[in-house]
């Protein structure tokens, strides 16, 4: 727990008691707002906002403690609207009917109601107030960490543009440290505690693109060391080191962030660059993915992109996530690892991949086509005289152990040719082996085969 100190419930409006850092530096103005430029600079998206009249709703989208709250704040503020916030976590349909009251009951001010956390609200209660934004009651802005094309209403949408806030860079995150040091006010500022340029620095980067984390990292290092004594001082770097320890990086374990990552990994390995796919796995571990997960998206890896240029591929993500299932972490994930470089060296090949997904068109396109008599299992006398397996060649009893000209796709399907090795790896003997093959089948096809008329061949 942070130790008290005396700036303790300092700070414009705020009740007795203990108060965080990272509430009581909340911007007062757009002016103080650090970061966003791609927003906010002049001309931007929300500075166009904020100058519309009247204004739209909206949908702020980003990470934890980029200043989406405050921004709903400072535009209410800056076009002198109503502001009723509300969080979707603890508010209900009731509290937001409450809400609209407050709108009608006075219209000759616009109001703006915020409903922080919205992905949390279902299809039912986004509904109850679409109505008000439709007819102007309310202007209606969102804040969520998710990715609203998944979580939100299409309606709710359709009458929402959407802003993507980003996470704040180490350069920034500094800014707001050092203002909140100076400020006698609301800060840090009478207790005459200095942090040199390093460990501003080392909290930045342990707040990973998060300004409330980072101030409440400052605050919690400030504590420590007013705790060690009250005189003038420069926080130590035993304090640093004890406040950052254990940081954490952004990982939802199933939102945007998540599957941003594995879409990161596996095209690195795609790619054919290993360094890339081990950082990116090394994020997934690090974030608290469950190594069971990448481990079978790695398999899926195997056979998608390397197929047969590679058929070693597939052998060694099962070993590596058999491997893992045996050791478990963190010795069983250098399996994963290496399975990972592997993929990532390896010749490439989605020919398989490419040629099932023909083959599955075709199914969905010409429906249930009969398997050729000649193809036919014929275990009874029955079948043999329906004439199942009639004029079958046993490609065994073949010279070379090949049925020239034989054909084994329906009739009712034309020619085909789903799979088309690269001249990658292995695939490239694959490649030479059926263009023999073939040719031999259209040789046939002139000719005539052994007892039958002559046939067209597969292509």
């Amino acid at each position: 727990m942070t130790p008290a100190h005396p700036h303790s419930g300092a700070g414009e409006g705020v009740a007795a008691g203990w108060q965080p850092l990272a509430d009581r530096m909340r911007p007062r103005n757009l002016d103080e707002v650090v970061g966003q430029a791609h927003l906010l600079g002049p001309g931007k998206p929300l500075s166009s906002l904020i100058q519309a009249r009247p204004l739209h709703s909206a949908i702020l989208w980003g990470p934890p403690g980029t200043g989406k709250t405050t921004l709903a704040r400072l535009i209410a503020q800056a076009t002198g609207a109503r502001f009723i916030g509300l969080s979707a976590v603890l508010a209900g349909v009731k509290d937001v009917r409450e809400a609209i009251a407050v709108a009608q009951g006075d219209p000759s001010q616009p109001t703006v109601l915020f409903l922080d956390e919205v992905h949390r609200f279902n299809k039912a209660q986004q509904d109850a107030f679409l109505p008000f934004v439709e007819d102007g009651t309310v202007i209606f802005i969102g804040a969520t960490t998710e990715n609203p094309s998944f979580e939100l209403n299409n309606a709710l949408l359709s009458r929402a543009r959407v802003y993507v806030l980003r996470a704040l860079e180490p350069a920034d995150i500094v800014v707001l440290l050092r203002r909140a040091l100076v400020d006698r006010e609301r800060g840090l500022g009478t207790l005459g505690i200095g942090f040199g340029d390093a460990a501003l620095e080392a909290i930045a980067q342990a707040a990973d693109g998060d300004a409330r984390r980072a101030l409440n990292l400052l605050d919690l290092a400030v504590g420590v060391e007013h705790a060690a004594g009250a005189e003038p001082h420069e926080a130590g770097a035993e304090t640093i080191e004890q406040v950052v320890a254990g940081g954490w990086r952004r990982f939802d374990r199933g939102g945007d962030a998540f599957y941003d990552q594995i879409s990161a990994l596996h095209k690195a390995v795609r790619g054919s660059d290993p360094d890339a796919a081990l950082y990116w796995l090394a994020r997934m571990l690090d974030g608290g993915c469950d190594p069971r997960y990448v481990a079978r998206r790695v398999v899926r890896m195997a056979v998608e992109d390397i197929g047969l240029a590679d058929p070693r591929a597939l052998t060694m993500t099962l070993e590596a996530w058999n491997a893992y299932e045996r050791l478990g972490s963190p010795e069983g994930e250098l399996a994963i690892a290496q399975a990972v470089v592997f993929l990532a060296c390896a010749a490439k090949s989605n020919a398989v991949y490419k040629g099932f997904l023909a083959a599955q068109k075709d199914v969905r396109q010409y429906g249930s086509l009969e398997v050729p008599l000649h193809i036919r299992n014929a275990p009874t006398r029955l079948m043999k005289e329906l004439g199942h397996g009639k004029d079958y060649r046993y490609a065994h009893d073949e010279p070379e152990g090949f049925a020239a000209g034989e054909r084994y796709l329906p009739d009712g399907l034309p020619e085909r040719r789903y799979y088309e090795p690269t001249g990658r790896g292995m695939e490239a003997k694959i490649a030479d082996k059926l263009a023999e093959l073939r040719a031999r089948n259209r040789a046939a096809g002139k000719q005539g085969k052994p007892g039958k008329p002559a046939k067209p061949g597969p292509a």
